[in-house]
């Protein structure tokens, strides 16, 4: 059997181990038909994320710390897309993949109050800890774990931890006349099959390519890069993201 078959064969929610190692971007398994929660997700870059996931198929879950606030994120997007709202607790529990879209200043706690909740998952962090300063602009804020997301894996011990999406522009992503994603994004961490799923969920939104970009010990550079990203797009008033070339 093929990755792509064993992937079909895998029950929906049970995220099965797959028995071969992926070799190129579009060597994927099949991700179609899992459920996706985002925490977080009532801030631009979550509810841009649920957005494309929505028209790309999958069910998503947009969570908050309160359930009203969700509701009202998700029947921003329409009623045409399966979008729904609820506590970070419950899109956690009820979604195959979780993704971590909360501000830094709350990702920590959140993480801690989710372990249960989250353990024996796929969780996805987006986090970039950044600063920004009046006349400088935005830059990388120090973490004791190294990143956003070594931290995630460290208060989540029973999770599998991945870092991606960390380049995506919130407006493009909500953005109704932009029909394609054009740009990689790099999903780096140590669990491969874990890490593949991710790259093939990217895949799911048009013109986005998943790319692996290495362990998780590497994610604080791309968490930092955003910074440049940053100051990129004001300086040339554009929505940059990356292109990997020769892969």
């Amino acid at each position: 059997m093929g990755t792509r078959e064993a992937a079909a064969a895998t029950p929906p929610g049970r995220l099965g181990r797959m028995t071969e190692q992926q070799k190129t971007p579009y060597d994927l398994p099949d991700a179609g038909g899992l459920s996706i929660g985002i925490l977080g997700g009532t801030g631009d870059q979550g509810k841009g994320l649920a957005r494309r996931f929505a028209l790309a198929g999958h069910r998503v879950t947009i969570g908050s710390r309160k359930a009203e606030r969700a509701r009202e994120a998700a029947e921003d997007l329409g009623a045409d897309l399966s979008v729904s709202g609820a506590e970070n607790a419950v899109a956690a529990r009820e979604s195959d993949v979780v993704i971590i879209a909360v501000p830094w200043e709350g990702h920590k706690a959140t993480l801690e109050s989710l372990r249960a909740e989250l353990d024996g998952k796929i969780v996805v962090d987006c986090v970039n800890p950044l600063g920004f300063e009046k006349g400088k602009g935005a830059f990388a804020l120090p973490v004791e774990e190294g990143s956003a997301a070594e931290q995630a894996a460290a208060v989540l011990t029973g999770s599998r931890v991945v870092a991606a999406f960390h380049h995506v522009s919130a407006k493009l992503l909500l953005d109704p006349e932009v029909g394609e994603m054009e740009l990689d994004v790099l999903v780096l961490g140590n669990d491969r099959e874990a890490t593949d799923l991710v790259q093939a969920l990217a895949g799911r939104i048009p013109g986005m390519r998943g790319v692996y970009g290495g362990r998780l010990h590497n994610a604080r550079q791309i968490e930092a890069f955003t910074a440049n990203l940053i100051s990129m797009n004001r300086r040339y008033k554009a929505h940059a993201g990356l292109r990997i070339t020769d892969v």
